[in-house]
């Protein structure tokens, strides 16, 4: 397999049984197992109006996982909704992030509220998804975020001059186009909307145009991944990444569940439709089914950096989980965990 860096994905779930406290303190404890393996970045993801996600306040909860890790493991946001915020709030924000932990902290901007209408016009009161110009305000984040901006009237402090590298997230071609013309790395969410991902990959790489940040197309890829000692230990897990993706569906949303045997209306046409559009990329299984599918689909796409969201109830499986993931992505397939 190619030799890429292997990064987390976190939304700080809550577990039925579970609260949003207990989340929060499991999602430190992967940071700090993820870091311990050598994975390059952990991101958290904002949506609001949410009951069984911990992650809303993310600048908040990117700087507590920062504090109690040791440095060596990237924090960051995947990403902040930038419709629901003022641009000068977040270059105050990531500015003071960055401030305390340097070269730590990544910025990572989408366009999409991260949650129904209502509870974005209640987060930011003069939103509007018709005119919103996310081009014009990451322009803006920039500028604020720039030593150039020392001669206007609005500053950031801190944030003018951090260093603070922005990526733009996205589910859709629009994003690979914005992100190949600013020269901005690019993050796809292939956990959740692969159907335009390569299309979108392939649009970003054609039309990238070198910046100040970054001299060449940089391509980051979530997906989905559950590891265990067996395939169908693996298999199982993943029980409760389905009954969370059927929530979505269905609109039952509940918190994470424990693995057990799905419900009848798995099997119905129309839902399996339905989950196989949002979970074709999803991989599941022991370190040599892992590896085979992961190496293909690296090699196939030619991603820079692997993403990992893993939605198990165990936390002792998940830690596990990301383990067996290290392995395979340092083609350690034989040694021991």
């Amino acid at each position: 397999m190619k030799n890429i860096p292997v990064s987390v994905l976190e939304l700080a779930v809550v577990s039925e049984g579970n609260n949003a406290a207990t989340a929060i303190r499991n999602t430190v404890e992967v940071a700090r197992h993820a870091e311990s393996l050598g994975y390059k970045r952990i991101w958290l993801a904002e949506h609001h109006n949410m009951e069984h996600i911990a992650s809303s306040a993310t600048a908040v909860l990117i700087g507590h996982i920062a504090g109690l890790t040791a440095g060596k493991i990237r924090v960051g946001s995947g990403g902040i909704m930038l419709p629901n915020h003022s641009t000068l709030a977040v270059a105050e924000q990531f500015g003071t992030l960055a401030s305390i932990y340097p070269d730590k902290i990544d910025l990572g901007l989408g366009r999409a509220p991260g949650t129904d209408q209502l509870t974005a016009l209640a987060l930011r009161r003069n939103n509007s998804q018709l005119d919103y110009d996310f081009q014009g305000e990451i322009l803006q984040l920039q500028q604020y975020l720039s030593t150039n901006n020392k001669g206007s009237k609005v500053r950031a402090f801190p944030g003018e001059g951090v260093e603070v590298p922005l990526w733009i997230l996205g589910s859709s071609t629009d994003s690979a186009y914005l992100a190949a013309a600013l020269g901005l790395p690019y993050a796809f969410a292939a956990h959740f909307a692969p159907r335009l991902f390569k299309t979108a990959i392939e649009i970003y790489r054609k039309n990238f145009r070198p910046s100040a940040q970054l001299d060449k197309p940089y391509v980051m890829a979530c997906v989905n991944v559950l590891a265990a000692d067996t395939d169908e230990e693996a298999e199982f897990l993943s029980t409760s990444l389905y009954r969370m993706f059927l929530g979505i569906i269905t609109n039952e949303r509940k918190p994470l569940q424990a693995p057990a045997p799905l419900p009848d209306v798995f099997n119905n046409p129309e839902v399996q439709h339905a989950l196989q559009s949002m979970m074709y990329y999803t991989f599941t299984g022991s370190k040599q089914t892992l590896q085979r599918e992961l190496s293909a689909f690296v090699d196939e796409t030619s991603i820079n950096e692997l993403m990992i969201t893993s939605h198990i109830y165990d936390m002792e499986a998940k830690l596990k989980s990301f383990s067996i993931v290290s392995a395979v992505m340092k083609n350690q397939i034989f040694n021991p965990i």
